[in-house]
This record gives C-alpha cells, sequence and structure tokens, in this order.
C-alpha cells in the first residue's frame, strides 16, 4: 500500500508545486518587454535567508481515521463476515482432525493413520488457499478504498500546507528505517488530526458508530494496531508434522 499511497500523493503534490512554480514565474515576467535603459537599473537587495517549515502525517491514520474510511472499513468488515466464519469452521474442523491424529496415533493402524494423516494435509492445503485468497481480496479491496480517499485528501493536505507556511511535508506512516524519517515530536510538527478535521467537514461524512470489539488500523501486507477501521481477519493454522 505505501508505494501506491507515495505515487498519488507525490504526484498530486508535484502538479500543486508545479502549478504554483509556473504562477510565481509567469508573474515576474513582464508580458511587454520594455527595450533596456541607459540607466543602470538598481541591483535588487538580496532577500535574507528563511527557515523552512516542516511538518509531518501519518496518511494512513488520515485515511483510515477519517470518517468516511472508519465507515467504509466497517462496511468492508461486515461484507467479509460470512467468509470469515466459514473460514473459522474450516480451522475448527482442521484442528480436530489434528488432535484425533495427535491422541490416536499410536492407536490406529498404518492404513487408517495413512488415511487420516492425507485428509489433514489436503484440507490443509484447501485451507490456506482459501486464507489467501481472502487475504488478497480483501487487501485489494482496502487499497481500492484507500486510494479514492487520498485521491480527495492529498489536495486538502497541499492547501493545507501552503496555507500554513509549510515547506515540506512528511508521510511517517511507516516507522524508521522503512521511512527516511529518524525521529520527530507529533506535538510540534504533526498535522494528522487537522487534516482529518479539515477533510471529515469537505466530505460531509458523519462519525460511524463505534466498531465492536475495537478498532485495527489496515496496513500492508500485516494490520497493525491503531487508528481506524478493522480488517476482517481469518484464523492461521500450522501445518501439520
Amino acid at each position: 500500500m505505501k508505494s501506491k499511497f507515495l505515487r498519488i500523493l507525490l504526484a498530486v503534490a508535484a502538479t500543486f508545486t508545479f502549478s504554483a512554480l509556473a504562477q510565481t514565474g509567469s508573474a515576474a515576467t513582464p508580458s511587454n518587454p520594455v527595450a533596456p535603459s541607459s540607466t543602470p537599473a538598481t541591483t535588487p537587495a538580496t532577500p535574507p535567508p528563511t527557515t523552512g517549515k516542516v511538518g509531518t502525517i501519518n496518511i494512513q491514520d488520515a485515511i483510515f481515521g477519517s470518517n468516511e474510511g472508519q465507515r467504509d472499513m466497517q462496511a468492508l468488515q461486515k461484507k467479509y463476515e460470512p467468509k470469515q466464519a466459514e473460514l473459522k469452521s474450516s480451522n475448527d474442523e482442521l484442528e480436530g482432525l489434528k488432535k484425533q491424529l495427535s491422541t490416536q496415533q499410536d492407536k490406529l493402524n498404518e492404513d487408517a493413520l495413512a488415511t487420516l494423516r492425507k485428509q489433514i494435509e489436503g484440507k490443509q492445503k484447501t485451507f490456506d488457499r482459501s486464507v489467501q485468497d481472502a487475504q488478497e481480496e480483501i487487501g485489494n479491496q482496502q487499497q481500492d478504498i484507500a486510494s479514492r480517499i487520498l485521491q480527495k485528501m492529498a489536495p486538502l493536505v497541499v492547501k493545507y500546507a501552503q496555507e500554513n507556511g509549510y515547506t515540506l511535508i512528511v508521510d511517517t506512516s511507516k516507522p524508521w528505517p522503512q521511512s527516511p524519517v529518524l525521529w520527530w515530536n507529533p506535538d510540534a510538527v504533526d498535522i494528522t488530526k487537522n487534516v482529518v478535521d479539515a477533510y471529515n467537514v469537505q466530505s460531509g461524512v458523519a462519525a460511524p458508530p463505534p466498531a465492536a470489539g475495537g478498532a485495527a488500523k489496515p496496513g500492508a501486507p500485516k494490520p497493525s494496531t491503531g487508528t481506524g477501521a478493522a480488517k476482517p481477519a481469518v484464523p492461521k493454522t500450522e501445518t501439520p508434522k
């Protein structure tokens, strides 16, 4: 998800930056060039150097912490509840067979033991494929939600930065060394909450009711705890020895 997020965000940010530079260059160049005067022009004073104002944003928290992101993730959670129940049932059946193998392998003859092991291996492969398919499908739909919201949120981030005098906004969705940001003071420079509040007003989406059992922020490839809605979970089992 990181690469897709950053490609979209950087593309939008670049568009705004290039547009601003073009407008600045256009304003600085006279539309009707004047012939050079014989009088020497006064050399303009060099402006004093300015200190750039840097801000940070956890774009993943901003997307899935917004009212729209929470609403859509809760809808995704509900959509996959039947599939989650189906996988849990398959997992329970598989665990039961493994327990049977563990407790009865000394009592079963070779043919019965071979049959039980083959049954477990077949069900394990089927279950693993089902889990992988579900994870990929859920992940793709999470990306769709994130991309759709980011396309609307990215211009707002740029607008907020420009209006508040920021020269650089850094994404802190991933910790160092996954990202180049080693340390920052969120109380001083983080704009995530401000962007979320502004986006909630812009989107007009009301805050959804809290999700049952708390909320878990989706991630890639594995979810991590944090702000946002819960990613539909799928059970995992160990391959029998």
